[in-house]
């Protein structure tokens, strides 16, 4: 079993030293702890991209609007622009907010291709960064196609319908199975015409549905019933309709076989038929938009590094589809209490100082990995890293910061007091408001507007901070305020997106319910 992502090698002895895990009540990931506290902040705010640099800083680019600029073009234009996007899908391997962080094998992967990007580009501004943006399953492709992005990145197994749309990076060598997966409780199939008559829940738009099409017309010949073919809701993902299989919703699917060979060790009601196979090494990777020469050159130089039985691609492999961790959650009960215990204290101060809770918790996790019990070595105390004398100035005025409470509001009013008293110019957007006062949080209000000032007589727009006055940040004080900056609006935007994602996907799984 082999697959290739630009190309990693598979093989079944990855996961034969895997112990199967016996069922438990499993909690996802932050996006979605964050998801359910918060369901009722999921309309108020605009709708950013996921973009992270090779350090995993970020440029803003707003996406989500009907305005949204179409990019095409070849590598040249994405490097002129030093924004390269990536197309996703958020599932518990590929794309997903783990303890504040970007992770998932795509992810490392692309993180992984930046470095190849930037390799021997020795200034800052010329280095290119990386956005994610994140879809469903069926909208990579034509995402891909009309310039939403610029690399599909998942696991998509090569096709001619696809071929004719997109080109494909990958390997011919590395191959990937489609087998069939059932609830314990569903009659067994031992043999791939077996399927004749059954109805089996498929993820829509997926090489699964047209290897089945096509299976239908070989039952045809020979003079079986067709399979019953139940494409799924478009805003679930394999993980999701496994699930389903799991709790015997939905009898059977078709599944890659190492997202097989994962999850059932994780979903006890599963049985994998390995020897009921729709599609037989069939080759897998990302796919990027014809006509691209020189992104396509680049990739397949990229492509060697994680090649069959390189370090790298058995690193990566196994750590997501060799280990369970990622499913079965490292949030243990005292990580989700602590959550679940500040969230609710930045929806209070977030509606009185008027920030997106989500904004504040994504401070939080920059400050302090949400501890309030540290004091940094220069004195800064708590979850919101607060010194004594800002929490004692008349603008703040918050006692006994060493309480969580008290931590917040402070923080959360010297927060509004930078905004207010500083960058509400109505030339600055709200967004940038926002970044302004997180910057000015992390290195002073007065270096903020030195470097506005400087960037002003530099030619660049003093009211923007991504790709302006950062740009004088980095030159006149640290990376520091850079990457302060935009780390937060990083796990800030992320989460977001994640949340909805996670909201459209559990309304999804809830409607399947209900029909059955």
């Amino acid at each position: 079993m082999q697959i290739s992502v630009p190309v990693i090698q598979l093989n079944h002895s990855i996961f034969s030293s895997i112990r199967p895990s016996s069922l438990r009540a499993r909690v996802r990931d932050l996006s979605l702890l964050i998801a359910l506290a918060c369901f009722s902040l999921a309309g108020n705010a605009a709708s950013y991209s996921v973009t992270s640099g090779e350090d995993q800083n970020i440029i803003q680019d707003r996406i989500g609007s009907p305005d949204s600029e179409l990019l095409l073009g070849d590598l040249q234009e994405i490097r002129e622009r030093r924004l390269l996007r990536v197309l996703v899908t958020h599932s518990q391997t590929d794309f997903f907010i783990r303890e504040g962080q970007i992770r998932g094998v795509q992810a490392d992967l692309v993180y992984e291709l930046l470095k190849h990007l930037n390799r021997g580009i020795k200034r800052e501004s010329d280095k290119l960064f990386v956005q994610f943006i994140p879809v469903e399953f069926h909208q990579l492709l034509p995402a891909l196609v009309s310039g939403e992005g610029d690399i599909a990145a998942a696991f998509l197994t090569i096709t001619p319908d696809r071929q004719a749309l997109v080109e494909f990076i990958t390997s011919q060598k590395m191959k990937v199975d489609e087998v069939l997966v059932r609830n314990h409780r569903a009659p067994p199939v031992e043999h791939i015409t077996e399927l004749s008559g059954k109805q089996l829940y498929v993820l829509k738009d997926s090489s699964y549905s047209e290897h089945l099409k096509a299976l239908n017309q070989q039952l045809k010949v020979i003079g079986k019933v067709p399979i019953l073919i139940t494409q799924a809701d478009d805003r679930l993902l394999t993980e999701d309709i496994l699930e389903l299989v799991n709790a015997g919703i939905v009898e059977y699917t078709i599944c890659d076989d190492f997202k097989a060979e994962l999850w059932w060790q994780v979903l006890p009601n599963l049985r994998v038929a390995n020897d009921v196979k729709i599609s037989t090494e069939k080759s897998a990777g990302w796919a990027i938009r014809k006509d691209s020469p020189d992104l396509k050159d680049a990739l397949d130089e990229f492509n060697k590094k994680v090649k069959k039985g390189s370090m790298l691609g058995n690193i990566l492999f196994k750590r997501y589809f060799g280990n369970t961790r990622w499913i079965e959650n490292p949030l243990e009960k005292a990580e989700r209490d602590k959550f679940y215990s500040t969230i609710g204290l930045f929806t209070k101060y977030g509606k009185i100082y008027e920030f997106d809770p989500l904004a504040l918790a994504a401070q939080a996790y920059q400050e302090s990995k949400l501890n309030n019990q540290i004091t940094s070595h220069r004195g800064a105390i708590g979850i919101m890293q607060i010194m004594p004398a800002t929490a004692k100035d008349r603008n703040v005025a918050i006692s006994n910061i060493r309480e969580l409470e008290n931590n917040i509001h402070a923080g959360a009013k010297y927060l509004r007091f930078l905004r207010s008293h500083y960058f509400t110019n109505p030339d600055i957007s709200p967004l940038d408001q926002t970044l302004f006062s997180w910057a000015a949080y992390n290195a002073g209000p007065a270096n903020i507007i030195r470097i506005r000032n400087a960037a002003k007589r530099n030619g660049l727009d003093e009211n923007v901070w991504f790709g302006n006055v950062e740009v004088m940040a980095a030159r006149m004080i640290s990376r520091e305020p850079v990457r302060y900056v935009a780390n937060i609006h990083k796990y800030y935007t992320a989460y977001r997106l994640v949340e909805e994602r996670s909201l459209q996907r559990q309304q999804a799984l809830k409607l399947q319910n209900k029909k059955t």
